[in-house]
């Protein structure tokens, strides 16, 4: 239904059942405040494991203009799994290619997934008012999610002691027929950078706020201009500054002008101001409208913790980076998953509250590493010295010839999810293993086939506890197969998934409920450096926790158990 304009969209406001209940009604499960691209992003995962929940926000319509429009591989592999994948990629620009000037001549191109036999590309661009339609369908098709809108927040109350059955939080929601509570055992922030939550609760973040401003020209025109990322620095036709090219869809390109501390926002937002810049880089004669305009400063910000109680934060509540690498929004919907099925766990009473601060230790080293990533991009396009302007550009021209000097040369670097090499959750390996397959990484995709037909593997993992165990061309052994069923009769549920050999389509066995793929290119045994007997076992979120050359019943249950934060573990 792309053909919906997303931006004009309101919803209305409508008196829920609180408003006329007992102040002492029952807690929902959680509240998710904020229905923007991570809040409603947190609901549909949460909804999807079976959790109730309550979106409030306290606007009835959604984003005006592009905003946020990259959304990396990840990003994508996670709209699959909430499923709404498909839309946004059949709806958005797909690239994996860019390209870096100095002045009017190219100084390389990158290829951000070089290699063949993935589902998504490396990125789609898409307004973010697109983005947050799809989300918003979906979340309206799930029984379990109660949308309200013109809700805001304007108190908030912690009662119990944090970590304790009983413990839950009362909200304050201000609507247009006034003012109600509203108790949830759990509350996620998802209300942005300004976030009316932290405030209230006087949490604040911290970090650096950089001297530069940038212009976004949203236009619409016919362009040659193929579908790739291009970055210029210093060109003659916005000298001494940058620029930075996107297409997005329905002709409309998005263009970042740097513009420079003293540059007054509200003047450079006019047409007078914007025209010629755009002119200037299109050529006298393309014809093209504005379709919108902003200035904007940029921050490295984060919370010291995202969680506080029974409230966490979550995307640029918690955290906030620089645009240069499209770190914001990818690591808001990391945030997401990587919440939702620890609260999922902890509701449904197969995990301690404590599997909670582990949200927040995790998705606290990732915000570490966006803000330092981001921060190296900043300075390098924006210098702040004569020194580390001539550094830059000696760099630039070295990278026209030099490879070595083209990862130095850092126009933003892309955004890729980080590694938890340190959660606590992970079993660390006993075996030897090659590859970035380690535990705390990420799942990365491979085709497959099931029952003969093409499929891919992270579409199989789905969002549960999975083993994936590789097997040889004869099959699985009777031993295997009676250590798979101890695994699927255990207090945790555990899909199971086998693949086989290229060219084995199946293996007989006794197992129930049991997927079997095939390696259809023999990719997936290569990514994750498998041989027969190899055995992953791979989180909710799509994150590998364990693996073993050789596995056995007690080290996967042992293996489960630190998953999920359980005491007495080793």
């Amino acid at each position: 239904m792309s053909s919906i304009n997303y931006q004009t969209l309101s919803f209305e406001y409508k008196r829920c059942a609180e408003q006329d209940a007992a102040a002492d009604a029952a807690p929902h499960s959680v509240i998710v405040v904020g229905a923007g691209p991570v809040g409603l992003a947190t609901a549909i995962d949460l909804a999807q494991h079976g959790v109730q929940v309550v979106l409030v926000d306290d606007d009835c319509s959604l984003a005006t203009g592009s905003r946020a429009i990259c959304f990396s591989k990840r990003s994508l592999d996670i709209f699959d799994r909430l499923g709404c994948g498909d839309r946004m990629v059949d709806k958005g620009i797909s690239w994996n290619v860019g390209k870096v000037f100095l002045q009017n001549e190219l100084v390389y191109t990158f290829d951000l997934l070089p290699e063949a036999g993935h589902r998504r590309p490396a990125f789609i661009n898409l307004q973010q008012y697109y983005v947050e339609g799809f989300l918003l369908e979906r979340a309206q098709a799930l029984p379990n999610i109660d949308i309200r809108w013109k809700s805001k927040v304007v108190g908030l109350q912690q009662h119990g002691e944090p970590g304790s059955a009983d413990a839950f939080v009362t909200l304050t929601i201000e609507t247009p027929d006034g003012e109600y509570p509203l108790c949830g055992r759990y509350v996620v922030a998802a209300d942005g950078s300004r976030s009316p939550v932290r405030n209230m609760m006087g949490l604040d973040s911290k970090g650096r706020v950089f001297k530069d401003r940038f212009l976004i020209a949203d236009v619409k025109m016919e362009a040659e201009f193929p579908s790739e990322r291009w970055f210029w620095f210093d060109p003659p036709f916005h000298p001494n500054q940058s620029v930075l090219l996107h297409r997005q869809p329905d002709n409309v390109w998005r263009i970042d002008f740097q513009l420079g501390w003293d540059a007054d926002p509200a003047l450079e937002k006019t047409p007078e101001r914007v025209l010629p810049r755009v002119r200037a880089l299109l050529g006298p004669d393309v014809k093209f409208e504005l379709e919108w305009v902003s200035v904007y400063t940029f921050s490295c910000l984060r919370m010291d913790r995202f969680r506080h109680g029974n409230v966490l934060f979550v995307g640029d509540a918690a955290h906030l980076v620089s645009p240069f690498g499209a770190r914001g929004a990818n690591s808001g919907f990391q945030d997401a998953e990587n919440i939702a099925w620890k609260l999922a766990m902890v509701l449904d009473g197969r995990a301690s509250d404590g599997l909670l601060d582990t949200y927040a230790s995790e998705r606290e080293y990732a915000a570490d590493e966006n803000i330092r990533n981001s921060t190296r991009s900043t300075d390098f396009i924006t210098p702040k010295s004569p020194v580390s302007r001539t550094f830059r550009d000696a760099v630039l021209k070295l990278a026209r010839k030099h490879p070595f000097a083209r990862g130095l040369a850092n126009s933003g670097r892309l955004s890729v999810p980080a590694v938890l090499y340190d959660s606590p959750l992970n079993t660390a390996d006993h075996d030897s293993f090659e590859g970035k397959m380690v535990p705390g990484a990420s799942c990365v995709d491979a085709p497959v086939a099931l029952h003969g037909e093409p499929a891919w593997l992270l579409a199989q993992l789905g969002d549960a506890f999975t083993g994936v165990l590789f097997c040889s061309e004869n099959g699985l052994d009777a031993a295997t197969q009676r250590m798979l069923k101890t695994l699927q009769a255990g207090a945790i549920p555990l899909k199971l998934i086998v693949v086989t050999p290229h060219g084995v389509r199946d293996i007989a066995h006794e197992l129930s409920d049991t997927l079997v793929l095939e390696d259809a290119e023999g990719l997936a045994s290569s990514r994750y450096d498998a041989t027969p007997g190899t055995f992953y076992l791979i989180r909710p979120d799509q994150h590998v926790c364990a693996r073993w050359r050789t596995p056995d019943t007690a080290r996967i249950d042992a293996a489960l158990k630190r998953a999920l934060c359980v005491e007495g573990v080793a």
